[in-house]
């Protein structure tokens, strides 16, 4: 592993301004999980990402830990872990969505010290991404390799230059429940919707989503959902413990007293550079019998998909999956 400084700040503004007077060749730093033990341990690196020469702990910062829930919402800090947010009692009750999706991801022992915050912002999981010999679009190269490459587990929808898969559970599911990331910089604070947060390869290749080098995620606000919502997990995996979704789906909505689909978010992972949403489902579905439209409904996720040679069999998969998902929200 290359030799790094380590900073601890106790504080948002002392984070930040180490940041500053660094510069990008630091880099912010959670759990560890996919940084240190991942992107370092491995040296993934190109023209367009150098390794970090300093790395700035945020878990130092007791103001970035733990939840709190009102009337008003949840408001998660970026250094709560996953299991804190899978035993939550609260966060069970109001938004069960978030904690099925955190109790998905890796092993007990990963979400011990996975962050919130860290999952949300990891870095993609492409095997050509993460090999050395392979200088891609994403690390600063001039080519794909998973266009004629082993693209199984590659994007379906939305790839164009890189056909990575977003590999955050959590962030599908807070995709799904209207949620935002409050982020602190040396220009002041700023909330940005999660509809805004993620930036796919069309945008700009070497990234994933707006935080800017000097910037920090400090909290995840999810506002209360409308009573009545119904809200659903699923994801499929090739192993139980310790894998990335190959699809998953969140979905939070309301229905009438006729079981008419009111309003709603249907949020995909697995198939795409950036959390998923699928508004075609969702328009589909508006003010329809939600069990007699969701085979119809389902199916227009084809018309968003370019599959690959060797990836075809995750438009199925993902039909079938939005289709059973939202039928068991129903109950």
């Amino acid at each position: 592993m290359k030799n790094f400084e380590l900073y601890e700040p106790s504080n948002v503004r002392e984070a930040v301004a180490t940041l500053v007077k660094i510069g990008p060749k630091a880099k912010v730093i959670g759990g560890g999980s996919d940084l240190v033990a991942g992107v370092m341990k491995d040296w993934v690196q190109g023209n367009g990402m150098p390794l970090p020469d300093a790395l700035v702990d945020l878990s130092t910062i007791p103001q970035l830990k733990g939840i709190k829930v009102d009337k008003t919402g949840a408001t998660i800090g970026a250094m709560t872990t996953l299991t804190e947010i899978v035993e939550s009692k609260d966060l069970q009750k109001q938004f069960s969505l978030l904690t099925q999706a955190a109790h998905s991801v890796a092993s007990p022992l990963i979400r011990n010290f996975g962050t919130l915050g860290g999952n949300i912002n990891q870095r993609p999981r492409c095997w050509f991404y993460r090999g050395a010999e392979f200088n891609c679009y994403k690390k600063g190269g001039d080519f794909c390799y998973s266009v004629g490459g082993d693209n199984r587990y590659h994007a379906i929808i939305g790839g164009e230059l890189c056909y990575i898969v977003h590999p955050s559970d959590t962030a599908t599911a807070l995709l799904a429940l209207n949620a935002q990331a409050k982020i602190a910089g040396p220009r002041g604070d700023r909330t940005v919707p999660f509809d805004q947060y993620f930036i796919g390869p069309r945008e700009d290749v070497l990234r994933e989503n707006i935080l800017k080098a000097d910037e920090v995620m400090t909290e995840v606000f999810i506002p209360t959902p409308a009573p009545g919502t119904k809200q659903a997990w699923s994801k499929l995996k090739n192993r139980q413990v310790y894998d990335f979704a190959i699809v998953s789906v969140a979905a939070a909505f309301t229905t009438d007293a006729s079981g008419n689909w009111a309003d709603g978010r249907v949020v995909l992972g697995g198939v795409a550079p950036v959390p998923y949403r699928a508004t075609n489902i969702e328009n589909q579905l508006k003010g329809k019998n939600v069990k007699n439209s969701i085979k119809q409904a389902a199916a227009t996720i084809r018309t968003a998909a370019r599959p690959m040679s060797m990836n075809a069999y995750k438009v199925d998969v993902a039909q079938t999956m939005v289709e059973r998902t939202i039928l068991g929200a129903l109950g």
